[in-house]
Formats: C-alpha cells, sequence, structure tokens
C-alpha cells in the first residue's frame, strides 16, 4: 500500500490491523512535508493534532468488539476545505480580510465526516470565497497542478483535488456551486461527484441550494462509500433530498439499466471547445454504446442563456455575503466589486431573480425523462489554464477576473442551478500535454445512483487507476 490507495482500502487495512491510523496518517504528513511547498494545496496544517485524532482512531479500534461496528472510514485522513470551519483550526475563506484566528465550532459536514471515523488532516486552499475556478488568492498565494505546476488544478476545490492528485491525501472534502468538485477534479485526474440538490443537506441553503458538500476521490467506489457517510436526513434544515432505496456504496457496485444517453459538446454558454475536450465526449460515448446503452446526439432544450446568466449571476454575487469578514478593505478587488454588485439588487430583483433561474430551469428539466436519461458532456471546455490567468484584463476591469473562468464552467453551472446531480471522471488523456481530461455525467433529479453506475461502468472501459503525476511518484 502507498500514497495512491483508496480511501476505502485504507479502511480495510486498518480494521483488519495491516496499518495503524498514526502510519497512515505519518504516510500523509511526510508526504505533505516533501511536496506541497511546491504545490501548495494547504492553507492550514498541525501535525500534532492530526497524531492525536489519528491515536483516537487506534484506541477505539483497540477496544471494539467488533471492528464492523465501527465508523466506515475509521483513521482514514482526510483535509477540509478552507471555507467550512473546523473547531480549533483558522478558516479563512481564501481571504485576507477574515479573521485568521482558530474558529469555535465546526460545520456540520466536518462533524458528519468525523462521525464517519475520518482523521481530520488539515485545511485546504481555496480562492477567496470559493468565487472563481483558479485556486488562487493573496491570503495563501497561488495553488498548482500536480500534473504541471505552470497550470492550475482548477477550483474552487483546487488545494483538495491537487493534495489527492499527488499523493498527499487519499480523498479530501470539497464543495460545489458552480463546478468546483467537478472542475478541480478533470484538471487532477480524479473523480468528482456534484450531489444533487439536498442531498448533503447542511447548516444553510447556500447561494439558493447551487451549493453541494461531497469529496474528490480516486475512484468511483470511494465517492459513492462517502456519500453514505454524508447524505443523511437531517431534521433541522429546510430541505433534504428523498432517500435512495439502499446504500449508494451497493448501488455504485450494480450495473444501470439500459439507458438512453445523450451527448453533446456544445455548452450552455457560447464559448469554443477544445479538441481534446470534444475527444473525451467521443471515446466515453462509444464505451457506453459498447456497454449496452442507447447513445445519441442530443441537442438540448436550454431556454433563453442570456437570461439564465444574468439570474444566476444576481445570486452568484451574494457569495461574499455569508463569510464573516472583519476587514472588507483587505478583500480581493474582484470580490470587492462583486459584493458592491449584488448591494445594488434590493430584494425585490433578488426575490425575481431567484424565481427567474426556477423558471429558467424547468425547459432544461424537461429534457430528462422525455428525451434521454443521462446526459454526456465534456467537463471543461478547456484544457487546465496556466496559474494567473484568470487575472487577464483585471486591472482595468476587476470582474474580467470571473470571466475569465468562463470555459472552465461552461458545462457545469448549470447543473447547479438545476440542482442535478453530474459526476466528472478523468476517462482521457491529452496526448499533446499529458494532462487529464474529465468528462461529465449528469441524470435527472435525485438519480445519483446513475451518475455514479455510469462513472463505474466508464472506470472499467477507460481506466485511470494507474495514472499518477511524475511529481512524487
Amino acid at each position: 500500500m502507498d500514497a495512491f490507495t483508496t480511501a476505502l482500502d485504507w479502511a480495510a487495512a486498518i480494521k483488519a490491523k495491516e496499518v495503524s491510523p498514526v502510519e497512515v496518517s505519518d504516510l500523509y504528513l511526510a508526504r505533505i512535508d516533501e511536496l506541497d511547498g511546491g504545490l501548495n494545496a494547504f492553507s492550514h496544517q498541525d501535525p500534532e493534532e492530526v497524531r492525536r485524532r489519528a491515536g483516537f482512531a487506534a484506541d477505539a479500534l483497540t477496544r471494539a468488539d467488533d471492528p464492523a461496528d465501527l465508523p466506515p472510514f475509521l483513521g482514514v485522513p482526510l483535509p477540509i476545505k478552507n471555507l467550512n470551519p473546523v473547531a480549533g483550526w483558522p478558516c479563512t475563506y481564501g481571504s485576507k480580510g477574515a479573521s485568521a484566528g482558530p474558529r469555535l465550532e465546526s460545520d456540520p459536514i466536518v462533524d458528519r465526516f468525523v462521525a464517519g471515523g475520518f482523521v481530520l488532516l488539515g485545511m485546504t486552499n481555496s480562492p477567496e470565497f470559493g468565487t472563481i475556478s483558479f485556486t488562487e488568492s493573496d491570503a495563501h498565494g497561488v495553488t498548482r497542478n500536480p500534473w504541471d505546476p505552470e497550470r492550475t488544478p482548477g477550483g474552487s476545490s483546487g488545494g483538495a483535488a491537487a493534495a489527492v492528485a499527488a499523493g498527499m491525501a487519499p480523498i479530501a472534502h470539497a464543495s460545489d456551486g458552480g463546478g468546483s468538485i467537478r472542475i478541480p477534479a478533470s484538471c487532477c485526474g480524479l473523480v468528482g461527484h456534484k450531489p444533487s440538490r439536498g442531498r448533503v443537506p447542511n447548516e444553510f441553503i447556500e447561494l439558493e441550494g447551487f451549493v453541494s458538500e461531497h469529496v474528490v476521490a480516486r475512484t468511483v467506489a470511494d465517492s459513492a462509500a462517502v456519500l453514505d457517510v454524508l447524505a443523511v436526513i437531517d431534521p433541522l434544515v429546510f430541505f433534504s433530498a428523498p432517500q435512495p432505496p439502499s446504500s449508494y456504496a451497493t448501488l455504485a457496485a450494480q450495473a444501470p439499466p439500459r439507458l438512453r444517453v445523450g451527448f453533446t459538446t456544445i455548452p450552455t454558454i457560447d464559448v469554443p471547445v477544445d479538441a481534446a475536450c470534444v475527444a473525451a465526449v467521443e471515446s466515453a460515448a462509444t464505451a457506453l454504446e459498447a456497454a449496452g446503452h442507447d447513445v445519441f446526439e442530443a441537442t438540448l432544450d436550454v431556454g433563453d442563456p442570456d437570461a439564465f446568466l444574468g439570474a444566476f449571476t444576481n445570486i452568484w454575487n451574494t457569495g461574499s455575503a455569508w463569510s464573516p469578514i472583519e476587514d472588507p478593505d483587505a478583500m480581493e478587488p474582484l470580490n470587492q466589486v462583486l459584493k458592491a454588485m449584488a448591494q445594488e439588487v434590493d430584494s425585490l430583483a433578488f426575490a425575481a431573480a431567484v424565481r427567474e433561474t426556477q423558471r429558467l430551469a424547468r425547459p432544461i428539466l424537461a429534457n430528462f425523462g422525455r428525451d434521454l436519461d443521462l446526459l454526456l458532456t465534456p467537463t471543461m471546455a478547456c484544457l487546465p489554464p496556466k496559474v494567473g490567468s484568470w487575472r487577464e484584463g483585471m486591472d482595468v476591469e476587476p470582474v474580467m477576473g470571473l470571466l475569465n473562468c468562463t470555459p472552465m464552467a461552461a458545462f457545469t453551472a448549470v447543473w447547479n442551478v438545476c440542482g442535478l446531480p453530474a459526476t466528472s471522471v478523468p476517462t482521457h488523456v491529452d496526448a499533446a500535454s499529458g494532462l487529464p481530461v474529465g468528462v461529465q455525467l449528469v441524470a435527472p433529479p435525485w438519480r445519483d445512483e446513475l451518475c455514479l453506475q455510469v462513472a463505474a461502468q466508464l472506470e472499467q472501459a477507460l481506466p485511470w487507476a494507474g495514472r499518477h503525476p511524475a511529481i512524487g511518484s
């Protein structure tokens, strides 16, 4: 077993007492010490606390009459994204304007990971407030892609993806409000599943339900098993999605029914699509046809994309509102502009934007069930861009920092608004650059298991298990 061992395999080895939780944590702490200076995946590390938590897991295993009764991921290390507080650790939201002091309590998602047995490994980098698709901030610097350090690992869960891709963690917490799980997964050659709206309840419904919490993982099986840990009924939240008939780990291991799989390489936002991203979809479509599905090129009814984007933007710009900022003047220029734009939208206009996104989502949702059972697209319209390239034009107009991310989110953001489950899997490698390229699977409302089942079929047909970046190998 090594740094690229899956979370499920580590969990099994720990419960079989083939390795101790402390030994596993020490392996990853050593990897972080060796590699993170060049990648900058972590915003906070606390090795003593990691070893203390690993020791608690080891003690629990010693005391247990039956290891099967222990939490499923007992002793497996997992870092938390720097947008979700952990009690006793700083959570800056990637901003110089936030307090750098320790947080008093943990986010409920963090508590759920702990209840699942995970040993918290540290905090991974995010751009300020998770606003952009690059993981770069004035507060914590530039996070780099292990496959090519001159390129971005994506965002906003880029620190999480860089950590897993480089073997600094077996799995990592991530969140997705416009593609922030799927984009880094594609950039870094990982599995990234964005759960259905309400599938993973959290303390608050962020950005009108656009945001979902989950992980970036090496395998579909890991992703499905962690979804079982997170997708619980919480009677304290406003909304939870309907529960599946059985566990996602069980469902993901089952073959899906024969499906009508529509594919498209035309994004909902008008941007050019890189040939490697098109090739990835074509090879995945061929594999799914060979698996017995009815595969065809789909023409989606996407309604009025410009109106959709306008309503989405009015909601997205409020993203900094929930972040505890002590010094607004220390915020980055982009988020200062977005906050000012949000402040110009009165409550009636905001309510209209919320209603408009729901209205405009209806014809998009109607494609599922009527015309197709599953949608296949590129995850991104481009290969991972060069670090820093999102800043082009910002000296004239700061909002260019967001607009420059459009090719990365052109296939992903619409599904956050619609609330559909969507999974990126790294089925392709660009021959010219050697970079991983992901394809995205989108399923009907609350059918997360379809995404995971078909992703597992692609994992069999177009395997990526032995594919790792040269760094640290």
